[in-house]
């Protein structure tokens, strides 16, 4: 077999650890995928003098194991976005790795072996031009989550270089990489949107990482759909059959006539619609559920925006004009960089989350959202703002975390209050209060949402993860009693009147700085108790550091917060180190009680 043949005017194929396809423009060539390399061996042969780019579908070896070499060759690298860390930190990835009692099933044992420098990721859908082509990255998650397709005119047709999506008219290269968790088929489920959404671009013809080039893509992709869809079905518990094309053309179900909610994101998402065909969002997290199971690396957790084209499409919606968090858990805010980046949608915050979105570096938190989420318009807690022929007021409404906020809005003569994870909503009507002690919940934080509700008087609650509810006399008594007795039973159970036991924290919480450079350090302190108390707050330092002052000592007044500063000098060692808090708080020492983690380069 020889190693090169000819696809279509100026489009190559060489046969390497996977198919490695070479566009040519004039002398020089953009690639997609690289294998080991082999590519470079045959510019000659290929009339290309010069590769500028090299664009990657995944992160397994078998497309990439080479890219050290295009890196020395001066090539640009681009690969997925969610997959970056698996190349440029992917020493750190096998640093990590669980191994003991692992339930891990995704292929990610494919990862590079050691890290290579990429110049960037490729935004998705959008086009951008790589040397002298004009490409479009579509997310095609399935052979991994992080999986994109490139989309590509050549000669008026659209070429599809689609990696390991599928190999073949009804083949799938790994229907094992498709196991992303443990007897699941959630991997097979996403393969089967990504098949439909690809084909609804039309594509010429598929040029596959492993597998011959198709060219009658309609075909290829409705047999491989077929048998997937057969094989899922007989694995799946449910009884009903997977509509996973009805996720993609009507995921919005209508809870009035101007209000939707995205019923296949995790969590829920809601969409005001306005006559002037813009939509405001409430929440964007992970679109078609792919943030599932939460708590996952960031090649696992990705953002999609496929529910948006079905708003457009299926509602009049022209523009995605504004999103509101409720709160910054990364199930609620994951997608709305991308929104920002290709619909121009602006980011409004109300105040008590915008400094967790902009500055998640700083909180020591769960569900913190791997980038700082910019914000266009901060909402001040209490006051109304307008958009278009609606006003909202976004409520403080601590419990299920501190940094959150109800987002009240009338529409359709309805009075609505979107409360984030506030409260559950049981199979059996019951509602739960809905915290968690590292959310920073504090005694009295659903009493105040209750009073919250008392006075504003909701038809209907729009909550994170049980839907759109109405909201009954009945439902606020019980909530109100739940409140009362879940802070008489913390308050009867603790010792320190304080729900999480937390009294200070040091701020930023993650930093990092330079060997022998100096870093400014904050530590908030809290005393929680009904007198004033003496307290002593000293941080605990690496050896070959230091720190100034040695120690603040002041007196707290009951209920008193107040901050300290502290100036650390680092030592020469790199790596990651954690820098402690010692406080006592009159007779109660609690030694190291808080820290900081600080990676010094």
């Amino acid at each position: 077999m020889s190693l090169v043949d000819q696809i279509a005017a100026d489009v190559f194929r060489v046969h390497d650890t996977c198919n490695v396809y070479a566009v040519r423009r004039g002398d020089e060539a953009v690639l997609f995928d690289f294998g080991e390399g082999r590519a470079l061996d045959e510019l000659a042969t290929l009339g290309i003098s010069r590769v500028t780019d090299v664009l990657v579908t995944h992160h397994h070896r078998d497309q990439a194991e080479g890219l050290a070499r295009a890196a020395e060759a001066g090539a640009r690298i681009w690969v997925p976005p969610v997959e970056r860390e698996l190349f440029t930190a992917a020493d750190a990835f096998w640093r990590e790795r669980r191994l003991d009692n692992s339930y891990e099933t995704k292929q990610e044992a494919l990862t590079l072996r050691e890290p290579v420098p990429v110049t960037g990721v490729a935004d998705e859908y959008r086009r951008r031009t790589y040397g002298a082509l004009d490409v479009y990255t579509l997310p095609t998650p399935g052979h991994t989550m992080g999986s994109v397709t490139y989309l590509v005119g050549v000669d008026g047709r659209t070429l599809a270089f689609c990696g390991d999506l599928l190999a073949g008219p009804g083949r799938i290269w790994s229907l094992a990489a498709t196991q992303w968790s443990y007897s699941g088929v959630d991997g097979q489920a996403m393969t089967l949107l990504s098949l439909v959404l690809l084909g609804r671009r039309g594509p010429a013809m598929l040029l596959p990482s492993h597998g011959e080039p198709m060219d009658d893509p309609a075909r290829a992709l409705a047999l491989t759909e077929e048998r997937l869809a057969e094989l899922m079905e007989l694995r799946r518990k449910e009884a009903h059959p997977f509509d996973y094309r009805d996720w993609l053309d009507a995921p919005w179900r209508e809870v009035t006539p101007h209000l939707l909610a995205n019923t296949m994101s995790f969590a829920n998402s809601y969409a005001l619609l306005s006559e002037r065909g813009e939509a405001l969002l409430v929440d964007w997290g992970y679109d078609l559920w792919t943030g599932w199971p939460p708590g996952g690396p960031r090649h696992a957790t990705r953002p999609l925006l496929a529910s948006i084209e079905a708003l457009k499409r299926n509602h009049g919606v022209r523009r995605i004009a504004a999103v509101v968090p409720t709160h910054y858990h990364d199930d609620h805010v994951a997608g709305i960089n991308l929104l920002r980046d290709v619909e121009g949608t602006e980011v409004w915050a109300p105040a008590n989350v915008a400094p967790i979105l902009e500055r998640p570096e700083r909180y020591d938190l769960p569900c913190l959202w791997f980038d700082p989420v910019p914000v266009d318009r901060e909402l001040l807690l209490g006051e109304t703002v307008e958009w278009n022929e609606y006003r909202l007021t976004a409520h403080p409404l601590p419990g299920h975390t501190r940094y959150a906020a109800a987002i009240a809005f009338e529409v359709d003569g309805k009075r609505v209050l979107a409360t984030g994870d506030q409260q559950s909503h049981e199979s059996d009507g019951r509602m739960i209060l809905n915290y968690q002690y590292r959310n920073r919940f504090a005694l009295g934080d659903f009493v105040a949402s209750v009073a919250l509700y008392e006075r504003l008087r909701p038809d209907t609650l729009l909550t994170g993860h049980w839907g759109a509810h109405p909201l009954t006399a009945e439902d606020v008594e019980l909530l109100a009693r739940d409140a009362k007795r879940v802070d008489e039973l913390h308050r009867a159970l603790l010792p320190v009147p304080d729900a999480e036991g937390i009294l200070a924290r040091v701020v930023p919480y993650r930093s990092t700085v330079a060997a022998g450079g100096r870093l400014e350090l904050t530590a908030e302190l809290h005393n929680p108790f009904d007198d004033e108390r003496v307290t002593s707050a000293a941080l605990a330092l690496p050896a070959g550091w230091s720190g100034e002052p040695g120690s603040h000592e002041l007196v707290l007044a009951a209920g008193e917060e107040r901050r300290v500063p502290f100036t650390v000098t680092v030592g020469d060692d790199r790596g990651r180190r954690a820098v402690a808090l010692r406080l006592v708080l009159g007779e109660l020492d609690l030694g190291e009680h808080a820290e900081a983690v600080v990676t010094v380069t």
